[in-house]
């Protein structure tokens, strides 16, 4: 049915009056009705008496609202989320209670317990830079450089007020404590690398066992230290000095790392001709005892003849290396002399001269004896 058309016998009327007889509803009773709807729907009182049923409807649904967004927000401020690199200190009531490790993690409501997140991952680093007296009396400029990073958050947080100021004091007391105990000598050359590790030792001493403020001392780099403006020519003529000692040193060093392993090797040689000599020696002995052994029982058995032949042996052992021989003649009292030496130089060095000798001697050889009865009787 059509809007303009009118009501049939049904009562059937597109403008809600059923056959009433009325006409179309005013549009601020219908503006009014929506603004009753959205009253009741947050709890609000109707000012009509007719709208009570409305605000029975409406009672229930505002207060789930209200506890729904109550407990989000309840969840909200309970669960705490925890870096990686952070580390949540409770204080309930003001209290330290524990400490919240990384990840989601439950802590009663802020009215009791408060959350403080602490960096325990992130490295810090302070410069300490001063000049110092060394245990020679000497002034000296140092700057060391310092890493640090939080240990233990709850100490970090209660037991020192300010913990920067603080480590830095320590630093500073550290290395004039070191230093005081270090020559000049030492702290400008090669003590550098000792004198750091010295320092993180002790600042890692007083910081933990006496302070216990929750600090790690991750590295300490110490810079090289310098003389005064005032004394730096002097010092700078020290180091090169110093510089020059080290490089003789070196040299040094080397020399004696060539030279010993040739030495070694030449003692090494010499024990060794030595034992072999020994061994020699000793066969030479041991054959030497041997033979005399041997010829002992030949001795014992013909004394004579093993006489005889021992002292022609020994003669021939002896003449064997001369060039003169002596000839005693037999029935006479006077030797013949061979000068072998002589006859050897003025030999003739061409082979004809040689042969021409060879076939004179061969036609006389009564000339031949002849000369020598003449030497013979000359020698005499």
């Amino acid at each position: 049915m059509g809007w303009n058309e009118p009501p049939d016998n049904k009562g059937n009327d597109p403008w809600g009056n059923r056959g009433r007889g009325e006409g179309p509803p005013d549009l601020d009773d219908i503006v009014r009705k929506m603004q009753q709807g959205f009253g009741g729907l947050f709890g609000k009182k109707s000012s009509g008496a007719g709208d009570d049923g409305n605000r029975r409807r409406g009672f229930p649904f505002s207060w789930l609202i209200v506890v729904i967004v109550i407990t989000l927000l309840l969840l909200m401020d309970i669960t705490y989320l925890i870096d990686q690199q952070e580390r949540g200190v409770v204080l309930r009531f003001g209290r330290y209670e524990r400490i919240l490790q990384p990840g989601l993690n439950f802590v009663f409501p802020s009215m009791i317990d408060k959350v403080i997140s602490v960096n325990v991952g992130q490295v810090r680093s302070i410069t300490h830079k001063a000049s110092m007296l060394t245990q020679d009396e000497n002034i000296v400029d140092v700057e060391v450089a310092v890493q640090w990073r939080i240990n233990d958050p709850a100490d970090f947080i209660f037991n020192v007020k300010e913990p920067a100021l603080t480590l830095r004091q320590v630093t500073e007391s550290a290395v004039r404590a070191v230093i005081g105990q270090s020559e000049l000598d030492y702290v400008l050359t090669e003590g550098r690398s000792e004198i750091a590790q010295q320092q993180q030792q002790l600042m890692q001493k007083i910081l933990v066992d006496d302070y216990k403020a929750g600090i790690l001392i991750v590295t300490i780099e110490m810079q090289p230290a310098k003389p005064p403006e005032d004394v730096k020519a002097a010092f700078d003529d020290a180091i090169k000095a110093r510089e020059d000692e080290q490089r003789l040193v070196n040299e040094a060093e080397a020399y004696r790392n060539d030279i010993l392993p040739r030495a070694r090797g030449g003692a090494a040689r010499i024990r060794e001709e030595a034992n072999a000599y020994k061994a020699s020696v000793t066969a030479r002995s041991e054959g030497d005892a041997a033979r005399f052994e041997q010829l002992l029982e030949e001795y014992e058995r013909a004394p004579e003849i093993t006489r005889k032949r021992l002292y022609l042996e020994s003669i021939e052992a002896v003449m064997a290396g001369t060039n003169k021989v002596l000839i005693d003649a037999e029935g006479g009292n006077s030797l013949m002399y061979l000068p072998l030496d002589k006859l050897i130089q003025s030999r003739p060095s061409s082979s004809s001269s040689l042969s021409r000798e060879s076939r004179s001697d061969a036609s006389a050889p009564g000339d031949a004896s002849e000369s020598i009865n003449n030497r013979t009787r000359g020698v005499r």
